[in-house]
């Protein structure tokens, strides 16, 4: 079972820092590190495949190139995204990774929302966050799972409007900002907003545009323990990171 209660370390993609992104090699890798478990992001395919990819495109992390809705399954395991890993489908993830490890799925294609929501009832969905930057893309998916938990992915401040109303349509579980607002918005702007979330009774996920901004400046820190869950590329450093600051 989860310990959804202590502050969690999600492999951002697995382990990216040390092996390729969103392959079963970098999954494993996480969980082997330590972490709680891995964030990783869904397209479906042209054959109507869910599978863990993060760009639209093959291009930047596999030898081949198109767009992954327009290839089948078979083309796109015909592709080396790595080390000879082949792109994993989203059910793959779950067979290859414990029952215990949290799995994030972020939705980046509203067309994938049916799809996955059917594998997630099928594969304990006590352990999966759904997350989106797309709020279609998670209204699609509470179509068809009104209870697993979701994440509304923050990118930009004007979203954080649309926040209250999103949490009861939604029933949001987390708001999942980017720890690198802290130097865009600045530390008191963020706290701020982190703690307006925290009273609405909303869990706080971090994730990383650059793994460096939760160290510079001891951004974690002062954020004086407003966050529940860090994405991070290198599990390995910040589990060390949190050990040394009590938080594991």
């Amino acid at each position: 079972m989860v310990d959804w209660n202590k502050t969690l370390v999600l492999g951002h993609r697995g382990y990216s820092a040390k092996y390729p992104e969103n392959t079963l090699l970098a999954f494993k890798k996480a969980i082997e590190a330590g972490a709680d478990g891995v964030e990783l992001d869904v397209w479906l395919t042209e054959d109507g495949e869910v599978v863990v990819i993060h760009d639209e495109t093959v291009d930047r992390t596999s030898n081949g190139s198109g767009r992954v809705k327009e290839m089948t399954l078979e083309e796109l395991k015909s592709l080396d995204f790595g080390s000879g890993e082949r792109i994993p489908t989203l059910e793959e993830v779950f067979e290859a990774l414990p029952e215990d490890a949290i799995i994030n799925v972020e939705l980046k294609d509203v067309e994938a929302a049916k799809k996955a929501a059917e594998i997630i009832g099928n594969n304990n969905p006590e352990r999966v966050i759904i997350s989106s930057f797309i709020i279609d893309a998670l209204q699609e998916y509470r179509k068809y799972d009104k209870e697993t938990r979701m994440g509304l992915l923050i990118d930009r401040e004007e979203v954080l409007s649309r926040l209250p109303a999103l949490i009861g349509e939604l029933s949001l579980w987390s708001v999942n900002p980017p720890i690198d607002a802290m130097t865009i918005l600045g530390v008191e702007k963020t706290v701020g907003a982190l703690q307006m979330a925290k009273k609405a009774g909303l869990k706080v996920i971090l994730w990383p545009l650059n793994d460096e901004s939760y160290y510079a400046n001891d951004n974690l820190v002062r954020l004086g323990g407003l966050f529940d869950v860090v994405i991070v590329n290198d599990v390995e450093r910040m589990l060390s990171y949190l050990w040394n600051l009590g938080l594991r």
